[in-house]
């Protein structure tokens, strides 16, 4: 719902993580609406969507990430986050918050002696 009402929300929590919190939420957000005002976001928002594909894998299919951006930029932007929170990770929270809470996990695997 928050991506068919705000796109800019949701394009800047996939940016965040997907830069690995080089790039800022607000400031990716805030850029994708002001490039949005002049018609052309798929510009922007389809280099993340490479990285995406980059970093975990993926294939360019079924089509480039700039024509799933122009045609269908709400959907892009909800592959993309259930992609990044099926990896793990969650865009809501942000790329340091994420780092946080990985390093004060508990280790898995380890019992009490007793």
């Amino acid at each position: 719902m928050i991506t068919y009402i705000s796109r800019c929300v949701t394009f800047g929590q996939i940016a965040e993580i997907v830069d690995e919190g080089a790039t800022r939420c607000a400031t990716s957000g805030l850029l994708y609406g002001a490039i949005f005002l002049f018609g052309a976001p798929f510009v922007y928002s389809c280099m993340f969507r490479t990285k995406l594909r980059n970093k975990f894998g993926l294939p360019d299919a079924p089509a480039p990430d700039w024509i799933t951006h122009l045609l269908c930029g709400h959907c892009a932007l909800c592959q993309e986050y259930r992609e990044l929170k099926h990896r793990g990770f969650d865009p809501n929270i942000g790329w340091k918050q994420a780092q946080q809470q990985e390093m004060m996990a508990p280790p898995t695997g380890q019992r009490m002696i007793g």
